[in-house]
């Protein structure tokens, strides 16, 4: 729902028009779209939320203002059109190109990297949504990946809940082509996906169909990041079980928030079955779950964010730098000597030195928990700072542990609860 709230705000239409203004200071991240919308003849739209009946490239360049002018993690839409680049994003570039043309452009982007990062956004957002996010992603992750940006058909409204659901079933298999051609490019050697909510459930069902036709998820998939999956948490179990075995598939690493807005209405929609991005990855039956899946679970319920929905912590500037190195040369988020609880406990305080650690353990203690090489790295630390958590941690609902189920959902809608994953019945439950 990351376009909900600059939607009300009253924001201009028409932003993918190229401005020709630039500033010093400024920086520019370079795209490649590919989507299944129709494409739209109004100005600086150049694709609506309608159905396309064949995939579309676009190559589009955007500028970023300079870092003092902006509040990283945010996209700084413009107030009037044209924009002004030394304080709002614009559009300097956007040309349709032929597959001939995204692989040059390829060559051209990528100078010698190797590494693509694939962003599927999700509901209620518009073309321009999309590009504006991702590339405020790109440019503050610090990412060395190549930009690649799946678009699919979004009414960008939130009257259109059933439509988006749909629109993600329409482009499953143009989703899936786009991952092929990515791992059958010898010019590319690993690939990164990160989804956000509704566009969780389109990269799962893509990736399903990629293993049920090949036999395996091509290996050059290698992370896979579901940002608030607005996902029937047993639908999810039954998809990656249709994937094969851990070591045949991607490293999956899920961002939950039990204070998310937007996936308590989109559980009520859905019958009131637990979403995966709203769920307590600490507690049963999910920990022992994502334990024996192989999978990186980390809560974000305590990272703040000005989204009012709670509902793109993801992009805030804490997670996306956190995240943004980790995607650099096909590692896994975990893979590293400063683990991704650590790192966002550091970026949320703002010191590295071991006073700011120890600090950043209280911030990130919901990462930190579930993340052990946190627990590893902090030593000592974790015994002065955060040793009571280990005692919360294991006793957590015990009550609730006996019969099997995990706790109820955060938020207005409290009769939500889950029991475990692999003890119920598969349900197509709307998602998100």
């Amino acid at each position: 729902m990351t376009g909900f709230l600059a939607a009300c705000g009253g924001r201009p239409e028409g932003v993918l028009t190229p401005v020709t203004a630039q500033t010093p200071g400024a920086s520019s991240v370079d795209l490649m779209a590919v989507t299944t919308r129709l494409a739209t003849a109004e100005p600086g739209k150049l694709f609506s939320g309608e159905r396309a009946s064949k995939i579309s490239l676009t190559d589009i360049r955007i500028s970023i203002p300079p870092d003092q002018t902006r509040q990283i993690g945010d996209v700084q839409w413009p107030k009037k059109l044209p924009p002004d680049p030394s304080k709002e994003f614009a559009t300097l570039a956007a040309n349709e190109v032929t597959r001939d043309g995204a692989r040059a452009w390829f060559k051209r982007e990528a100078k010698g990297r190797k590494h693509v990062l694939l962003f599927i956004h999700g509901f209620n957002n518009t073309y321009e949504d999309a590009v504006y996010r991702f590339a405020q992603i790109v440019h503050d992750s610090g990412t060395d990946a190549v930009p690649v940006l799946f678009t699919w058909p979004s009414r960008g409204s939130v009257f259109a809940y059933q439509y988006d659901r749909e629109s993600t079933n329409y482009s499953r298999d143009a989703l899936e082509e786009t991952l092929q051609t990515l791992a059958k490019a010898p010019e590319i050697q690993d690939v990164s996906i990160l989804a956000h909510s509704m566009g969780s459930f389109l990269t799962l069902e893509s990736l399903r169909q990629m293993s049920i036709r090949n036999g395996r998820i091509a290996p050059k998939i290698s992370n896979v990041i579901l940002a608030a999956p607005d996902v029937d948490v047993d639908v999810f179990k039954q998809q990656l079980g249709e994937m094969g075995p851990a070591n045949a598939r991607p490293r999956f690493t899920i961002f939950t928030s039990t204070d998310d807005r937007a996936l308590m209405v989109s559980s009520r929609l859905a019958g009131k079955v637990p979403r995966l991005g709203a769920i307590d990855p600490k507690a049963e039956p999910y920990a022992s779950e994502f334990r024996d899946a192989n999978i990186d679970a980390f809560d974000l319920t305590d990272v703040e964010s000005a989204d009012k929905l709670r509902h793109g912590k993801f992009a805030s500037a804490a997670v996306v730098k956190a995240i943004g190195g980790r995607l650099v040369e096909g590692q896994q988020i975990a893979d590293s000597d400063l683990s991704l609880g650590e790192r966002v406990g550091q970026l949320t305080t703002g010191v590295a030195s071991s006073a700011g650690a120890a600090a950043g353990a209280i911030v990130s203690t919901p990462l930190a928990i579930i993340d052990p090489r946190t627990r590893r790295s902090y030593g000592d630390q974790w015994g002065t700072v955060g040793g009571g958590f280990d005692d919360a941690a294991s006793s957590l609902r015990p009550d609730i542990r006996r019969r099997g189920a995990a706790r109820p959902q955060a938020g207005a809608a409290q009769a939500s609860t889950t029991s475990s994953a692999a003890s119920r019945p598969s349900n197509s439950a709307a998602t998100r």
